[in-house]
């Protein structure tokens, strides 16, 4: 199959040299052009259409945002947003996300060589699913990425829950995985939920510093109260966790008492933080009284995960295809027999309701 061809716009000449030495490192993706502005970049696509745009935001002659309006009315491309972690540039990713973004990514920056290999899986997976995204397209593979780590599983961060584990609260809570996609999901999810909801925990990739410009964004819209996950912070009816970026988080027991625990650790499923490692900690410290819900996203961090929490007796649902972004996670979820029932975006708030009162 043809690469994925990628436009890349920044301003800055050493983003734009990493970021085009990381992608073509890829052999299923390529570098066709590279731009200081959005101006440059429209130029350069009259003659070459790329199939995923990675764009900064604040750039002179046009902003990221207007480039990115422009594209979405006049001829429709996966964009995946590049921004630094600034809390300024973290709001306006979340604004582009609103505006048709796919996905984020933070800036690269010269570091150590786990550094820049980490930058490298997560950046060309964050392309793939762009490019993915995009009338549902499959994504060309033809051959791993070049001197690429193992794929760690969420053993890497905390053993399988035991067959005869035993909970004896009976508290329900749930948990939460999404990816490609998922930022505005989750937006209609927690929309529809009234304020004294069950506790939820929810792990959206996404890289650090967004998430809390994320979860600030969702806690001005919904009736339950949206916060960036911190570690030892308890679970709660009426309250919604989202994961930091860059860190693991994994649900806790203590008694009755929920809680997360967030830390650093490995990339499980070329992430962190992971979907998996989140629902295995549930069902691990939850079991029965935990209700898994798998949304849009791409890959098959979760997957195991969601599994391991049907297997421990507690209640699995995913997105299904038609309503999703990309029908990666949920679709190699639905594989494994960790399903319960498939549904549609709009009835899986719901569905959670039901079976958690």
């Amino acid at each position: 199959m043809e690469r994925i061809k990628v436009i890349v716009v920044d301003d800055s000449a050493v983003v734009r040299q990493t970021l085009k030495e990381l992608l073509d490192s890829d052999p299923a993706i390529e570098v066709i052009a590279v731009a200081s502005d959005p101006i440059f970049a429209l130029r350069k696509m009259e003659t070459d259409k790329p199939d995923v745009i990675v764009s900064d935001i604040e750039m002179p002659r046009m902003d990221g945002l207007s480039f990115l309006r422009k594209i979405m009315e006049t001829s429709p491309i996966p964009v995946v947003i590049c921004s630094s972690k600034s809390e300024e540039g973290s709001d306006n990713a979340i604004k582009a996300m609103e505006y048709g973004a796919v996905e984020i990514i933070q800036k690269p920056k010269l570091g150590t060589k786990q550094f820049l290999e980490e930058s490298r899986v997560e950046i060309c997976d964050v392309v793939k699913a762009a490019y993915a995204s995009r009338n549902r397209r499959r994504v060309p593979v033809p051959g791993p990425m070049r001197d690429i780590a193992p794929k760690l599983t969420a053993d890497a961060m905390l053993p399988a829950p035991g067959a005869n584990h035993i909970i004896e609260t009976t508290e329900k809570v749930v948990v939460v995985g999404a990816s490609t996609g998922g930022t505005e999901a989750l937006r209609l999810f927690l929309e529809a939920l009234p304020e004294d909801s069950p506790g939820i925990v929810i792990v959206q990739h996404m890289p650090e510093h967004f998430t809390a410009a994320f979860a600030r964004r969702l806690d001005s819209l919904c009736r339950v109260g949206v916060k960036e996950a911190a570690d030892n912070d308890t679970v709660i009816r009426g309250r919604v966790l989202i994961a930091p970026g860059n860190k693991h988080t994994l649900l806790k027991r203590s008694g009755a008492r929920y809680y997360v625990e967030v830390k650093d650790g490995p990339l499980v499923c070329r992430h962190r933080p992971s979907v998996d490692v989140l629902f295995r900690s549930a069902a691990r410290y939850a079991g029965g009284n935990a209700v898994g819900v798998i949304m849009t996203g791409m890959g098959d961090d979760g997957a195991r995960g969601m599994k391991e929490l049907h297997d421990t007796k507690a209640w699995t649902m995913a997105q299904d295809e038609e309503s999703c972004i990309v029908f990666g996670m949920p679709n190699e979820a639905i594989k494994q027999g960790g399903v319960d029932l498939v549904l549609p975006l709009a009835s899986i708030a719901a569905e959670v309701l039901r079976v958690t009162r």
